[in-house]
């Protein structure tokens, strides 16, 4: 049987890609300098929130999220990030290899709002590895699958995300809207002669100030 070890050696954004993209730099390592042909590799990505500490203000913005501070030792479970697969090359001993990860700044995404509450510090992932070992011996080829313990920890710099998010989306960010909400903000910005739509969301959320201090 293969024996393979995984470590997450670093990660950074990919700066020319088209969409935010992750690059999480794997090696691998085959016990007993076994010569493996090739790997189909799986990867799912999940993060462990309870790994880490939260700031008040960071509290405040994940209470959607995770509920008060006293619920969370029930609350902070790991959740999904992502799944992705790449397929590794002939190698002995170890490899290094990039595995590319796609991004979302899309709010309604549970990672995306948990990413934009934080201020700074670490992300705790947990990559899980599956998939299919193909390998040279005396017998000749043989075929395996990843163990299912196969498994690495890293962590990632919130400021990582932050790169990445803003070589695509300068200083901004991004809201799913029904289609009749974003309509309805469309009449609204056009009545007002509002030039963009941030200006336009800025002043409903003035007017909703103004009526609250009114009515207290």
């Amino acid at each position: 049987m293969a024996e393979l070890s995984f470590t997450c050696l670093d990660v950074r954004a990919e700066r020319y890609a088209v969409a935010p993209t992750l690059l999480f730099r794997l090696r691998i390592d085959a016990a007993g300098g076994q010569r493996v042909r090739a790997i189909a590799l799986r990867c799912q990505f999940r993060i462990e929130p309870a790994r880490r500490g939260y700031g008040e203000q960071e509290g405040e913005r994940l209470l959607e999220l995770f509920g008060e501070r006293g619920r969370w030792g029930d609350t902070l479970k790991p959740f999904q990030f992502a799944n992705t697969s790449t397929v590794v090359a002939s190698f002995t001993d170890s490899i290094e290899v990039d595995v590319t990860v796609p991004c979302s700044y899309d709010m309604e995404v549970t990672a995306g709002r948990y990413f934009h509450a934080l201020e700074d510090g670490e992300i705790p992932f947990i990559l899980l590895f599956s998939g299919t070992i193909f390998g040279d011996g005396s017998a000749g080829l043989w075929i395996e699958q990843v163990p299912w313990h196969a498994e690495a920890r890293y962590r990632m710099p919130v400021a990582v995300w932050r790169e990445m998010m803003d070589l695509h989306f300068p200083n901004s960010g991004w809201l799913r809207l029904r289609r009749d909400t974003i309509d309805a903000l469309a009449d609204f910005r056009a009545t007002r002669a509002l030039p963009t739509w941030d200006d336009a969301i800025v002043t409903v959320l003035d007017v909703a100030r103004e009526r609250t201090t009114e009515g207290g």
